[in-house]
Order: C-alpha cells, then sequence, then structure tokens
C-alpha cells in the first residue's frame, strides 16, 4: 500500500485516526495516534516518518541524542479492535532523523535483516516460526514494593486454593494444581474469552490453529498461531499479547505473560517451532534420526551450542528461571529428542509428513521480546548449520529414571538470568554475523538487565527470607 492508498482505505473505512505503534528494546509496544486530515498530515510524512522522544523508550537513546523518528510500514495496516472511534493501526520503524539510517536498536529491525542474513547466506530463504505462548488470566493480582513492605497476591475463580472461599454458592469446579490440561467446562470457565481473543486475532490477519487450557491451576491458557515467516510472526506475537490483555480487560480479568507467576505449578513457556525453507520446498525433512535431514541435525546443534546466551533473550526475565528448574517438567536439558518433553529441543512426531518436519526449542518463554528471541535462534540454527555442529545423542529416556552419574552428562540450561547475560557476554560472535545483531544492541541489552532488573532484585529482601532467616 502507497500513501495515496491509505488515504483513500481511512476514507473507506470512515477512519479519522491513526495508531502508530513500535517496538522497544524489552519487547513492550509504544504508541501516538495521529489525526488523519490534510491539513495535519500528507503522504510527505509516511516517507519522513513522526518524531518522539527516543530518551523516553526504555533502553534506547541518551538524551542528548533523543530525537527519533517512526516511519510507518503501510504494509501492516489494519483496524485496530479496541478503539471507540474507527482507528487505522500500523506498525512503524525507526530511524535516525538525520542520517536516515535503520536504528540499530529497533527490534523489528534486526529480525528484518535476519531474515535477509539468511537468504544471503543461501542456505535457505525463509524461516517460518510457530510459538506457543502460554499465559495466566487472573481475576486480581496486587502487588507492592517498599522499603518496609513487599507483598504479591493473585487470584482466580479456578483457583485450586479457592475450593473452601465463600462464593454464593461455591461450586467446586476448580483445576487442581498441576491439573487444568485439558478439562472442560464448568471446570474450564475461559472457553468465551478465549474465543473472543481468537477472534479479534483473525480480524487484524492472524491465523489460529487451536486454543485451550493448560496444566496450571488459576487460569492458565494457550492460543497457537499457525507458523509465519520470522517478522510476521514477531509482528503477530505484539498483536497477540495486546488482543490477550485488552479482550481480558473487557471481562474484568488480567492476563500476564510473567513466566512463573504461582508457586508449585507450572510456569508459562513459549515452545517455538522452526524449519527452514527454499524455493517453496521443506529442508528439515530427511532420513536421520527422528525424520530429519542432516541440515536439521546442524541446526539443532547451532540452537544447543549458543542455547545459554540465546535465553538471554529468550528467557529474559529473573523469573524465567523459577521456571527452568531441574527435577521438575521444564525443558532444561539441552539434548534433542523425538517426543521426550523434558529434552530442550524436541522433534514432534504427529505426522511423518516433509512440510511438518520441525525442531522445537522448548526453553523460551513469553516474557520474551520475539523480534530479538527468534533471530537469536535463527543465527545459532545459521552457525550451526555452517559449523556442522553435532547435536549429541538424543535423549529418548526418561531423565527421571537416569543413574546420576548419567544424568550429570546432560548439559543444562542457564540457572539464572545472570548466567544467561554472562553467557551472551561470552558467547556473542554467532548473532553478530552479517551485522544481524549488533554489539552497540547486546551492550544495551546487558547493560539495562543488569543495572535494572538484576541489581534492584539484589538489594531486595523476599517474603520468603523472613520465612526462613528472622528468628537466626
Amino acid at each position: 500500500m502507497n500513501p495515496e492508498e491509505f488515504f483513500e482505505y481511512a476514507k473507506k473505512m470512515k477512519s479519522k485516526m491513526m495508531d502508530l505503534k513500535f517496538v522497544d528494546l524489552l519487547g513492550t509496544w509504544q504508541h501516538c495516534t495521529f489525526c488523519i486530515e490534510d491539513s495535519v498530515m500528507d503522504e510527505k510524512d509516511f516517507e519522513s516518518g513522526f518524531g518522539f522522544d527516543g530518551s523516553s523508550i526504555r533502553g534506547w537513546q541518551d538524551i542528548h541524542k533523543s530525537d527519533m523518528m517512526a516511519v510507518p510500514d503501510l504494509s501492516t495496516i489494519c483496524m485496530d479492535p479496541f478503539f471507540a472511534a474507527p482507528t487505522i493501526s500500523v506498525i512503524a520503524n525507526i530511524v535516525d532523523p538525520i542520517t536516515r539510517d535503520r536504528y540499530s536498536r529497533d527490534p523489528r529491525y534486526i529480525s528484518q535483516k535476519g531474515a535477509q542474513y539468511l537468504k544471503d547466506t543461501g542456505i535457505a530463504d525463509t524461516m517460518f516460526i510457530g510459538p506457543e505462548p502460554e499465559f495466566f488470566i487472573f481475576d486480581e493480582v496486587r502487588f507492592e514494593q517498599k522499603q518496609n513492605k513487599s507483598m504479591h497476591e493473585i487470584d482466580s475463580v479456578e483457583g485450586a486454593w479457592n475450593t473452601a472461599r465463600f462464593e454464593e454458592p461455591n461450586l467446586g469446579y476448580k483445576p487442581s494444581f498441576k491439573g487444568g490440561y485439558f478439562p472442560v467446562s464448568p471446570t474450564d470457565t475461559l472457553f468465551d474469552i478465549r474465543g473472543e481473543m481468537v477472534a479479534e486475532m483473525q480480524k487484524v490477519g492472524i491465523a489460529i490453529e487451536k486454543h485451550h487450557h493448560e496444566v496450571a491451576t488459576a487460569g492458565q491458557t494457550e492460543i497457537d498461531m499457525k507458523y509465519a515467516e520470522l517478522t510476521k510472526m514477531c509482528d503477530q506475537f505484539m498483536w497477540y499479547k495486546y488482543i490477550c490483555k485488552n479482550i481480558a480487560k473487557r471481562y474484568g480479568k488480567t492476563v500476564t505473560f510473567m513466566p512463573k507467576p504461582i508457586f508449585e505449578d507450572n510456569g508459562s513457556g513459549m515452545h517455538t517451532h522452526v524449519s527452514l525453507w527454499k524455493a517453496g520446498e521443506p529442508l528439515f525433512a530427511g532420513d536421520q534420526y527422528a525424520g530429519l535431514s542432516e541440515m536439521a541435525l546442524y541446526a539443532a546443534g547451532g540452537l544447543l551450542a549458543h542455547a545459554a546466551a540465546i535465553l538471554a533473550f529468550a528467557a529474559p526475565t529473573a523469573n524465567s528461571y523459577h521456571r527452568l528448574v531441574p527435577g521438575f517438567e521444564a525443558p532444561v536439558n539441552l539434548a534433542i529428542s523425538a517426543r521426550n518433553r523434558s529434552a530442550g529441543i524436541r522433534i514432534p512426531m504427529y505426522t511423518g509428513g516433509p512440510k511438518s518436519k520441525r525442531l522445537e526449542f522448548r526453553c523460551p518463554d513469553p516474557s520474551a521480546n520475539g523480534y530479538l528471541a527468534w533471530t537469536a535462534m535463527l543465527m545459532a540454527i545459521i552457525d550451526g548449520i555452517n559449523r556442522k555442529l553435532d547435536p549429541g545423542e538424543p535423549l529418548d529416556v526418561d531423565i527421571y529414571h537416569m543413574c546420576s552419574e548419567d544424568e550429570k552428562k546432560v548439559l543444562k540450561v542457564p540457572g539464572s538470568l545472570a548466567e544467561a547475560l554472562n553467557a551472551l557476554e561470552a558467547d556473542q560472535e554467532f548473532l553478530k554475523a552479517g551485522n544481524v545483531i549488533t554489539s552497540d544492541l547486546i551492550e544495551g541489552w546487558l547493560e539495562y538487565k543488569r543495572k535494572y532488573e538484576l541489581d534492584p532484585l539484589r538489594l531486595r529482601p523476599t517474603p520468603y527470607e523472613f520465612y526462613l532467616y528472622y528468628d537466626c
């Protein structure tokens, strides 16, 4: 679509407003809404862009270099589903107002560079991404952090802890801890909410495969998008979060993509399916282990070799590592396996067709910025293929039945965000190939995460520490 067609579309949709959205470093949408009038906006604005203060965006510009431009990508237009007045939504790319260069810390630019680098290598022309984001739908959340007080409390009508709550009447249909996988109503109370989320996603062009209740009590949910190419899926993931949160608000509920909000129950992961294609043909099907091609095995080798660094982007919060804990159901083992869900990479075996052959990287979670996490995965895959990295022996046994010596031989994911950030600092050259992820972005990411997340967490006692140590 060109600017002239944009104004025709606005007239057709009776829209007088354009909502311009862009993603910040950590993966949150920012927006500004502009009037669509001849006296305010013209076709040249779509080339030059719209100015904003880059120093007010997390992890971006210093104040002395704050001016930035958001340039609309008119291929992304659709009607925003949550504005009362008809409003056109457009995703923007970020440029420098003086040089007109694309901004190195714009996550969307990074995914676009990654997709182009894949083509430039000649290995493939497309990477398809199929994420499975999980999230919780709560009825209430309260939290507070002060010098003399810290607390959090969540609640859900579905919470297993509410079987004795006075609910006028309490009907008792509560998914038990770890008992929420696939129940029908009335235990599953969220079918209509999920259905409305799906309907709004479809309106903005997202193809949905399925939705269901997930394992945890208290409203854990999963909605699966059909696979798409890298940048398109990144854009869709932003819409996904935006729609889920706003539909929940319509119902007086709240959505969180926080990986581990509930103690002693399953956390929310984002198992990510990935495959490479060239000229319309799948490249990951073959006659090797689990029906994979040699290329796919090398791709898995790259993911496993760089997994710790990838998780600095793909499991990017301190809370992520309350989910990735050995001895539970989380995918902490850095190995491949057909069907074994405790392995870091699973090869789904539901169908045997070549087009369905893919790797499922199970370690990421939905707190991730998809533009960065999935591009980092792509760069590891390319490195694995180029260097013919062996993924090692498959983990086709129950990890809980292995002897301790054998179990120790299986490498594990980092145990904390600090470990993942240290791994990224030590292992970043594969990300820089083709100038896809720059030193500037990596340095900015490490600085932000350490200064604004790890250091503040280190300074604060937790309620459980009082439980353990107050009477020492």
